[in-house]
């Protein structure tokens, strides 16, 4: 059995001083680490899953294999611009700016039970935002699936404050 934990390096100071990041790169590079983590991933997910949404960028890394694995379509949440047909977008506050996010208008639809799916979990602004374009567009969100959560940093609390209360996390990582 991998350690995915082990996988998963801290980098300080980076992308700016003060931040530990979190590189999942050795992880994705390790085929036995890639898919221990993404069986984790799917494991944990609801039944009746229509759609896995991924978001830029590093949720496109889990995402497709996690909706291929389900046996359902996976769907990019982009940053605008990005996608060629028509979307809907939404601008959120970060900690240190804005970002904004789009999503074709035709991607997910009324009745659709859609999976969210990302790299990490830390402040919860991105999740929030991207639940925000599928419920606009109709569709349900029936969990956020995550391979690691930041624990000492709200993200869960936020989720739940929008009604996203199903969140599963591989790993977790309190520093």
């Amino acid at each position: 059995m991998v350690d995915l934990a082990s996988l998963v390096v801290d980098v300080p100071d980076f992308p700016r001083p003060g931040v530990v990041f979190k590189d999942v790169t050795p992880l994705l590079a390790s085929a036995e680490g890639l898919a221990a983590a993404v069986d984790a991933m799917v494991a944990s997910v609801p039944g009746g899953v229509d759609v896995v949404v991924g978001l830029e960028a590093r949720g496109f890394l889990f995402g497709p294999p996690v909706a291929l694995a389900l046996g359902v379509g996976f769907v990019p949440v982009r940053k605008p611009g990005k996608l060629p047909r028509e979307s809907v977008e939404v601008s959120y506050a970060l900690e240190y700016g804005e970002e904004t996010l789009a999503l074709h208008v035709d991607a997910v639809g009324p009745g659709d039970r859609v999976l969210v799916v990302d790299d990490v979990l830390a402040t919860g602004g991105t999740a929030v935002a991207a639940a925000g374009l599928v419920r606009r567009l109709g569709a349900e969100v029936v969990g956020v699936s995550v391979l690691l959560e930041l624990t000492f940093l709200p993200g869960r609390a936020l989720l739940a404050e929008h009604g996203l209360d199903r969140v599963d996390a591989v790993l977790t990582s309190d520093a």
